[in-house]
């Protein structure tokens, strides 16, 4: 898990991004081994993180995969390992509908690709993370005037690369978890570092109020 764990920590540090996504065995009769989820949703937003007072929250826009290079996203299991279907050779597609990007893989070209189905079917597996480059996003920081805690809202309005989706083997997956924590620490600290530096020219001012008034 250590070297799985700095893969996915160096991708990260090199601007790729992780997400969960469900992932369920398409209704046909099993000749197509065909499994089916939504790698997004479009302008709902989730929770990603949160501490200390701070919420961090994140949505994608319906434009966001305009213009996006998918020309050879893979499918794999845990993000590395063995290719079950890819976009280059036809057995794998993504495409942004009104809901989000459905993402669609026949896994019948191999043996483990059929196990893999059958675990999916069988409901053992049914998580799917997904890798990806941001090219542009927005942030809204809303303050609660009672409680004080601050919401961070980051809207993706577009995405540079789709790499690689994956079938999952737990939930929280350490992928999607570093990248979440990764983001959202870093948009934490920079709003902890700006609520305090106004702070520090509200108490700035008053000094040179007091001063005048003397």
């Amino acid at each position: 898990m250590k070297d799985y764990n700095e893969l996915i920590e160096k991708r990260i540090a090199d601007g790729r991004e992780y997400r969960n996504m469900e992932l369920r065995a398409a209704d046909d009769d099993g000749d197509e081994y065909l499994v089916e989820g939504y790698a997004t949703v479009f302008n709902q937003p989730y929770l990603l993180w949160e501490e200390d007072g701070y919420r961090v929250f994140e949505q994608v826009d319906r434009d966001a995969f305009a213009g996006c290079d998918m020309s050879d996203v893979i499918m794999q299991y845990n993000h590395e390992g063995r290719v079950f279907a890819r976009i280059s050779n036809g057995t794998l597609t993504c495409r942004p509908d009104d809901h989000g990007l459905l993402t669609r893989a026949l896994l019948g070209g191999t043996e483990i690709g059929r196990q893999l189905y059958d675990e999916i079917k069988g409901g053992y597996t049914d998580q799917m993370s997904f890798g990806f480059v941001v090219a542009e996003d927005a942030r809204e920081i809303v303050e609660d005037e009672e409680t004080k805690e601050i919401t961070i809202t980051r809207t993706i309005k577009r995405i540079q690369k789709l790499y690689d989706v994956s079938a999952v083997s737990i939930p929280a997956n350490p992928a999607t978890s570093i990248a979440a924590r990764t983001y959202g620490e870093g948009v934490i600290a920079e709003a902890k570092a700006e609520r305090q530096r106004a702070e520090e020219e509200v108490i700035a001012k008053q000094k040179l109020i007091a001063l005048i008034n003397l």
